[in-house]
């Protein structure tokens, strides 16, 4: 992809009212992302709707701000853009990525949970994410507090991936910096969002689909009823990926969504035999 073209991309996902869906679309039926920015405007006059796509400048400056965060881009059509990823409509058109690229051609497995987990279940989440590591996946999560922490912990030596919600130069939450620089030397960071983003509450969600379709499935370790963790395991299992919990004491709120999907039908985890098995 040359210079031009990925400026295009740049341009056009910017662009207001554009998300991956319709930018996927407007691919699909102009061939390139040059071809379609050109065709936006008399696209949104025919809807009775003014549309001005993102500047060139705009795009530049997305450009610099990656190159100054050591990352760079990973557009949606090139040759090392994630497969799984890739056969969704709602796959980010660009991703900025920092540190091992190779992990994302990998088997991955994502790990996540509760932010307020309890000291238990953080040592399971980084043990099995060890183990797992050891038989050779990826270990993919969001860089939250809690169970995602213990996660990339585990997951560290072996590789790990992690999905962050707002820029790839933005540290969140400050007490996982560390962690963070760790990921970036050793693993993998991605980022949908432009570089500067600070993440806001909608932006959880929207990296929640990008961790289910990197991997093949998804291990939810201590979850709420209403934990954004199963917002993962929804987007796994609507995309064909494995969904795997650890079950909990019906007393505790914090393993309700756990028991919920293992009473849903996913997979009852007690060690890592039971994930190589699912």
């Amino acid at each position: 992809m040359d210079r031009e073209e990925r400026l295009a991309h740049l341009r056009l996902i910017r662009t207001p009212n554009i998300g991956p869906m319709t930018f996927s679309l407007l691919l699909q039926r102009y061939g390139s992302a040059t071809a379609a920015l050109r065709a936006v405007p008399e696209l949104a006059k025919r809807g009775g709707r003014t549309l001005k796509p993102a500047s060139r400048a705009v795009a530049e400056a997305e450009l610099a701000a990656n190159e100054a965060a050591g990352a760079r881009l990973l557009f949606k059509g090139s040759n090392d853009y994630p497969a799984r990823l890739a056969q969704f409509d709602d796959a980010p058109p660009v991703l900025s990525m920092r540190g091992a690229t190779h992990l994302l051609g990998r088997p991955a497995v994502a790990v996540v949970g509760a932010r307020n987990a309890s000291i238990n279940a953080q040592r399971l989440a980084q043990s099995l994410a060890e183990e797992l590591a050891q038989e050779g996946y990826v270990i993919v999560s969001g860089l939250a507090r809690g169970i995602d922490a213990a996660a990339h912990n585990g997951g560290l030596a072996g590789g790990t991936i992690a999905v962050v919600a707002g820029g790839i130069d933005v540290t969140y939450p400050p007490e996982n910096a560390d962690l963070q620089y760790s990921i970036a030397e050793s693993g993998l960071l991605l980022a949908e969002m432009p570089p500067g983003t600070q993440p806001t509450p909608r932006h959880f969600p929207i990296r929640n689909r990008i961790i289910s379709g990197l991997a093949t499935g998804v291990l939810v370790v201590e979850a709420a009823e209403r934990s954004g963790s199963l917002i993962t395991a929804r987007e796994a299992a609507e995309r064909g990926g494995e969904v795997m919990a650890v079950p909990g004491s019906p007393l505790d709120p914090r393993s309700a969504g756990c028991n919920h999907l293992i009473r849903e039908g996913a997979t009852l985890v007690r060690g890592t035999g039971d994930i190589l098995e699912a």
